[in-house]
């Protein structure tokens, strides 16, 4: 059984921010407690035992609590991250698609989970809560999943709270970090630092698509011109 944990950045149609990124770190379920166990214990390390992981919460006084944490997922074996960005909403043309930016919304949770279920393990997939919309969206996304997958494996879709699962908090993380870097922002040293380690340790630029063969960390970058 695996666990995929899915998170979002600025996903809304008019939220003012230019690219959305929607991703998830996978765990074997039988793994989960192990990993709860080793980030509690990074935690602890540094003297932040009751700290939420946030990339919004990256600073300079948490960097080396960050790095860590980034170096962990990259030992860890069990582990691996996948993220569909679309650089350029504005760039979006849903008329032409016959489609809402809503229906586009779950079409993209397809594509980001579509690869990450190719083998014939049995899935959860967990998602952070975001608003009051959170029912329906499971299962609008139940639905696009069953008609588009056709997949026995899938067997539960689920929200949940991101302050309570610190798995979630780690996707959090990088789709952070992939938001800012496609973003192209540069406002903060401490989070150009996340960045630079993250591309290092995957050998991997996160406003670029990843080879089709990268499983570790997997990045899409979604091509509207088509």
């Amino acid at each position: 059984m695996i666990n995929i944990y899915c998170d979002e950045s600025c996903h809304l149609e008019h939220d003012n921010q230019k690219a959305m990124v929607i991703g998830g770190i996978s765990c074997p379920n039988s793994y989960r407690h192990i990993v709860y166990k080793d980030i509690q214990s990074i935690k602890l390390k540094h003297n932040l035992p009751y700290v939420e992981i946030k990339w919004t919460k990256v600073s300079k006084s948490k960097i080396e609590f960050y790095k860590e944490l980034i170096e962990y997922f990259f030992k860890n074996e069990l582990l691996s991250f996948r993220a569909v960005v679309i650089p350029d909403k504005d760039q979006l043309n849903h008329s032409k698609f016959s489609q809402t930016h809503d229906e586009f919304y779950y079409k993209t949770y397809y594509f980001l989970l579509r690869k990450m279920m190719r083998n014939k393990d049995k899935l959860n997939v967990y998602l952070d809560i975001k608003d009051t919309r959170s029912n329906q969206k499971i299962r609008k996304l139940k639905e696009i999943l069953n008609n588009c997958i056709h997949n026995e494996n899938l067997k539960n879709i689920q929200h949940v709270r991101s302050h309570e699962n610190v798995i979630l908090q780690l996707t959090d993380l990088f789709i952070g970090a992939t938001s800012y870097k496609n973003r192209n922002l540069q406002t903060s040293q401490p989070k150009l630092t996340i960045v630079d380690l993250i591309e290092t340790l995957s050998n991997q630029k996160l406003d670029e698509t990843s080879n089709y063969s990268e499983n570790k960390f997997d990045v899409f970058i979604m091509n509207l011109q088509r």
